[in-house]
């Protein structure tokens, strides 16, 4: 999967250090979450146990975190978080989303990081097509995730826009089903498995 500069790759323990190397450059991203505030405990890693960087790669090591991390040469510049729902558990007004839910998705994206020296050059979208690629490969089905509404001319913080904008996943083909929270949407794409 590639862009004219780009490469997408999946997370993996060999693209770990380029991974922890972006975290790394912004202190940590979002106040040093290092990508693991939407993930649980696993049968083997607790997360209280660990620093947020040693949980997540833990769970790298354990198979059960999952991104598409874009590449340019060596260096990753940006990543979009997805996963089951039983890997990414700590989703924003998790209450309302499932008392809402009529058709529970196998995946969800809950997370994007773009470095600061590449934003506002549509590098988010190449790690949301890489995902859906990657999701693709592993078998494809339904995909929901949490972009939030942005007012339109209004300035927005990055770390407000983690789960991406509305217009970004529409644009990618998702469909609008309902907003919970102030800001948070749900929104929905089924993706085919390669080959299917």
């Amino acid at each position: 999967m590639t862009d004219a500069e780009h490469v997408i790759r999946p997370l993996t323990p060999e693209t770990f250090p380029a991974w922890l190397a972006l975290a790394q450059k912004h202190n940590g991203v979002w106040g040093g979450c290092y990508c693991s505030y939407f993930h649980g405990d696993t049968e083997h890693t607790v997360k209280d146990e660990y620093d947020r960087a040693t949980f997540k790669k833990r769970l790298v090591d354990e198979g059960v975190a999952h991104a598409a991390l874009v590449f340019e040469g060596d260096d990753a510049i940006a990543w979009c978080e997805y996963g089951s729902p039983e890997e990414l558990p700590g989703i924003y007004h998790r209450k309302e989303y499932e008392a809402g839910e009529q058709s529970p998705a196998p995946w969800r994206i809950t997370c994007f990081f773009v470095d600061r020296d590449h934003r506002r050059a549509g590098v988010a979208r190449e790690a949301l097509d890489g995902a859906l690629q990657l999701i693709a490969q592993a078998g494809g089905g339904e995909v929901v995730s949490f972009p939030n509404m942005v007012e339109p001319g209004k300035k927005t913080s990055s770390s407000f826009l983690h789960n991406g904008t509305r217009t970004m996943f529409e644009k990618a083909g998702f469909t609008f089903e309902r907003r919970i929270g102030k800001n948070k949407t749900v929104v929905r794409k089924t993706v085919a498995a390669v080959g299917g």
